[in-house]
Order: C-alpha cells, then structure tokens, then sequence
C-alpha cells in the first residue's frame, strides 16, 4: 500500500472516532464558530480599541449574551410562568366577548361575519388550556438544554473569538487554495454574513425597543413583548402586524378602542414608516461603513426563507445556521465567478497571443 493511502485511510478513521468523540458538542460548536465569523469584523474592530485579546473577546461574548440569549430566556420563563398561571374563567369571558362581538357586527359585513363563526365553532377552550398547559411543560423540559446548549455556545464564541487569528491563518494554510483565493473566500463569507447579523440584530432590536417601550404605558409586558415584536419584525412586509393585530383586538375586546386606536396608529406610522422604512436603513447604512468595509446586500425574502428553512431543520439554533449557510453559498458562488472571470480573461488573452 502507498503510503498516501495509508494515511488517507487513518484519516478517515480519526475523523469518524473525533465525530463520535465531539458529537455531543458539534452543533454548538458550529453555532458558535457561524457567530464568530458573522461578527468577525466587529470582532477585529474591537481589538484596535482594545489592546486586551482576553478583554475585547470577553466583550464581545457579554454583547452577544446581552443582545441575543438573555431577552430568548426571558421570553421562555415569562411563556412558562404565564402558562402556569392560566385562568379559564378569564379565557372564557373573552371567548363570550368575541361571540358578543361578531353576532353584534353588521349584516354589511356578511361574509367575515360568517367567516369568523366558523372559526370561534372550532375553538374549545378546555382542549385549548390543555394545550396551553402541554406547551408548558414542553417548555419546561426542554428548556434546561437549551440553557446548557447556551452556555457552550458562549464558551466555543469566546475562544473562537480569543484564537481567532491563529486559527484563521491555520484553515486557510490548510486549504488547498491560493493565499489570495482563501482569503477571499473567508472576508467574503464573513462580510455577508456580518451584514445579514447586523440587519437581524438592528431591526429586531431597534423595532422590538420601539413597540415594547410604547405598549408598556398600556400596562403590558413591555420586555416579553419587545422581543416578540423583533422576532416577528424578521417576516417580510406583515412582521409587525403579527404583533400589533391581536393586541388591537385584545383591546378593543376589553372596550379599550381608544387604546386599540392608538397602538395601531404608533405601530404603522412610527414603526412601520417612520423606523423601518428611513431609519433602520440609515442605522445598518452606518454600522456597515463603521464596521463592515464591504457591504454587501443579501435580498430580505432570502433571509427570511433561510431562517425558516433553518428552524424546520434544525430546530431552534437553525435561526442562526439557515441564513449563514445561505450566506457562505453566495459567497462561494462569488468566489466561482471570480475564477471563472479569471479563467475567461487568461483564456482571451492566449487567444489574441
């Protein structure tokens, strides 16, 4: 046997015994390493600050926790928690409230009259807090992986960020590309997915902070509403409508049109208008010249789809690996272009020698 074949064999065999030796950790381990990439160029713009490595790293992994896994947790325990304080007197006087509602609606309006009796024949309110109460405990055993999962997620992000430099030259040395090529590869993937981080990040913030603040003075849960808004706020063209529609409902159930009214009114104009359509474009236009040197624009429906597609895969982590594999795709589709520019170039060239 040549010893080339030999070694591919013992190759093959060592990856098989790693994968079953780090299985339990790797799809962690993958999230963590799709962060550190995605927010590599904050990473790097960190470190110029900071001279600290340790420092700048620890910071980066406290603003990762901050933004993203704690307001996650707050929603599981509040959902938990108010799950376990369900009160069926009060779900039935708000079923009684919308059959009140809908047989007082006028005749003009026949068919969605129709249309909603249908829906409230399906509705059973004991199934449906058995239901409630199934989620609930779903919530709770499920929970404690998540927050496990979470923990080494933070722990592979920080030491992914730490050695990132080391590790960054070493996969790209390995790479059986030209220097240029590998590092072409790797700012590309990184850039785009920096920019699809950032836009995530900006509009579910930005959004979720608009209308947790503002429906708070309603005496709701601003925080847990905050950040349902943002998550909704990630569906194209209807996102905040997800939200804002049952509250409106809800209020005008209770009696409480003028407030209806007036999250209808904030959540259309200030939000809709006024904070996605000429803010946020300004506020990601400046973190990307800040921070990312190359912006790239990835479609917002591609996002969306990507995020789907990661979460029916994936499960809950397929929020982060759905958009970053699409991501890298584009990038090694760019890439491809850029050899098949060269190869036609050359090609020209030879044919006019």
């Amino acid at each position: 046997m040549k010893p080339q074949y030999f070694l591919i064999a013992l190759t093959a065999v060592t990856l098989f015994f790693m994968f079953e030796l780090f299985s339990p950790f790797l799809k962690p381990m993958f999230v963590a390493l799709l962060l550190a990439v995605a927010t590599n160029s904050l990473n790097i713009y960190l470190k110029r600050q900071i001279p600290s490595q340790f420092i700048s790293s620890m910071l980066m992994t406290i603003f990762l926790t901050a933004i993203f896994f704690i307001p996650i947790l707050y929603c599981i325990f509040s959902f938990a928690t108010m799950i376990n304080k369900i009160d069926q007197k009060a779900l039935i006087e708000i079923y009684n409230a919308m059959e009140h509602w809908v047989k007082n609606m006028p005749n003009d309006l026949l068919f969605i009259k129709e249309q909603l009796n249908k829906i409230l024949d399906k509705i059973d309110i004991p199934q449906l807090i058995q239901n409630l109460i199934s989620f609930g405990a779903f919530l709770g055993k499920n929970s404690a992986k998540f927050i496990i999962d979470m923990i080494m997620i933070l722990i592979f992000y920080f030491f992914f960020n730490y050695y990132s430099t080391s590790l960054s030259h070493y996969f790209k040395e390995a790479m059986p590309l030209k220097k240029e090529d590998s590092n072409a590869l790797f700012y590309e993937s990184s850039n785009v997915m920096s920019v699809v981080l950032y836009s995530i990040l900006v509009t579910a913030v930005f959004e979720g902070l608009l209308f947790g603040f503002f429906v708070s003075f309603f005496g709701y849960d601003g925080i847990l509403l905050g950040v349902l808004y943002g998550f909704a706020s990630l569906v194209p063209v209807v996102g905040g409508l997800i939200m804002w529609l049952p509250v409106a409902i809800y209020e005008i159930f209770t009696g409480s049109t003028t407030n209806a009214i007036a999250i209808v009114a904030y959540s259309i104009i200030v939000i809709s208008i006024i904070a996605d359509t000429f803010i946020k474009p300004i506020i990601i236009k400046y973190i990307n010249q800040r921070v990312v040197k190359t912006p790239s624009a990835v479609n917002e429906l591609l996002i969306f789809f990507a995020i789907v597609a990661g979460l029916s895969t994936f499960g809950f982590w397929g929020m982060i690996i759905g958009p970053a594999m699409v991501t890298f795709f584009i990038s090694l589709i760019q890439l491809l272009n850029k050899f098949s520019d060269d190869f036609y170039s050359i090609k020209r060239s030879i044919k006019n020698e």
